[in-house]
């Protein structure tokens, strides 16, 4: 099952769950919000970790790959990206802490000023199947090896209707090919 699939179905079956759960009662509402919270704090902790496991590694071998080009500008040729594994993973880790950060955000209106306690659950639920997808926590946490789906440069998840998504190009003629264009040397 995809990850788009298996997101669409959690959180699909999280809101049948969360209709059964009565939000008006105070202490139960206490509880889903003490709940959340926790969840957040624990993924917070948790890629502050990865980050510091990865900055102690200290991994300085190069990562070469052409970036694809933005659905916004599909026009425009892809950008080659020359970087090293502790950057790049820091970069993914990055992107994890970003999205926490905007789903605080996000349920800090719906639940805030909007007042919807159903989202309090389900965003609990997301955040851990999250963390379960993570693939910088799969590298350097449970010690997976970088290989298939955890190969460098991660390959973007495809969609709900499992269309291809272009991913990074990491064959030699591709790089070569984005060397030669912003004028840069070949190394062999």
């Amino acid at each position: 099952m995809s990850g788009a699939v298996a997101n669409l179905a959690i959180s699909l079956g999280a809101m049948q769950v969360a209709r059964k759960i009565p939000f008006d009662d105070p202490e139960v509402l206490n509880y889903a919000r003490i709940g959340y919270v926790a969840t957040q704090l624990t993924l917070l902790g948790i890629y502050y970790y990865v980050s510091m496991v990865i900055k102690k590694k200290n991994d300085q071998t190069v990562l070469k790959y052409v970036e694809p080009p933005s659905a916004m500008a599909p026009q425009e040729e892809g950008k080659l990206v020359t970087t090293t594994v502790r950057d790049y993973d820091l970069a993914e880790v990055s992107k994890l802490l970003r999205a926490v950060y905007m789903g605080i955000l996000m349920m800090a209106f719906l639940h805030g000023y909007m007042q919807f306690t159903q989202p309090l659950f389900i965003q609990s639920l997301m955040g851990l199947k999250g963390l379960y997808d993570a693939k910088p926590l799969a590298i350097h946490i449970l010690g997976k090896p970088a290989e298939g789906e955890l190969k460098r440069p991660f390959k973007a998840a495809p969609g709900i209707f499992g269309g291809a998504t272009g991913g990074p190009q990491t064959d030699k003629a591709a790089i070569t090919e984005a060397e030669k264009k912003v004028g840069g040397k070949k190394d062999d």
